[in-house]
């Protein structure tokens, strides 16, 4: 008797398991965090669905498109407070020739403005500043075009307002590195470029504590 409820157990237990395995599972079953298990995707670059990011409504009613950015004006939680006043068009590039580092270069650690210049610049412009860096190679670098050589007299003269408008904006074939370098960080480059040429860009301002003001108009020669 025990043989056969054995054999009848071990036949039932069999049948099951065949039967387990013969379907695909498609539900996790009880869950105790639905919202993970059945997370919303999002597609990268897809524009978001106002309605179901944001209730805020404009003037003239209509929903407020939500997309990620920072409000206007604001400034990142341990950014400087300045503002850089200029457009990227033809009338701001004019115009950035009046901006003066708003650093004291005293202060600056050229050591790290160093190591920044090696990490974001240095593969153009070179380690020495003459243009040959690794991208370009004498001609021989994958770069399309020869980086400028900051030894250059018209790289000496151009003005730390200009380098300024171009890293953050872009210049020719070389891109913004508004995203690569914080604010603080680009001027303390910029700086180091100065010291590097033998120029040294006369006295430095004290940096804003207004993050509305615009920079200091330069009254040097």
């Amino acid at each position: 008797m025990m043989k056969r409820f054995f054999i009848i157990t071990l036949g039932l237990a069999a049948i099951t398991t065949v039967v387990s395995c013969n379907k695909t599972r498609r539900s996790p079953g009880r869950t105790y965090m639905p919202d993970m298990t059945y997370s919303r995707a999002y597609e990268t670059y897809t524009g978001l669905d106002s309605n179901k990011f944001t209730n805020d409504t404009n003037a003239a009613g209509k929903k407020i498109f939500y997309n990620h950015l920072p409000v206007n004006g604001t400034i990142a939680r341990g950014e400087m407070l300045w503002t850089y006043p200029y457009k990227n068009d033809a009338e701001g590039y004019t115009s950035s020739a009046s901006v003066k580092n708003p650093l004291n270069v005293d202060s600056i650690d050229m050591k790290e403005a160093e190591r920044l210049y090696l990490i974001n610049c240095g593969i153009c412009h070179g380690s020495k500043l003459d243009g040959n860096g690794p991208l370009w190679k004498g001609g021989d670098g994958p770069f399309p075009a020869a980086p400028k050589n900051f030894l250059d007299d018209a790289m000496k003269s151009m003005t730390e307002g200009t380098m300024y408008h171009s890293v953050t904006y872009g210049r020719n074939t070389m891109g913004s590195y508004a995203s690569q370098l914080n604010v603080k960080q680009r001027w303390e480059v910029i700086a180091y470029i100065k010291i590097k040429q033998g120029v040294t860009g006369g006295a430095a301002a004290p940096a804003k504590t207004d993050s509305t003001a615009a920079p200091k108009p330069a009254t040097g020669k």
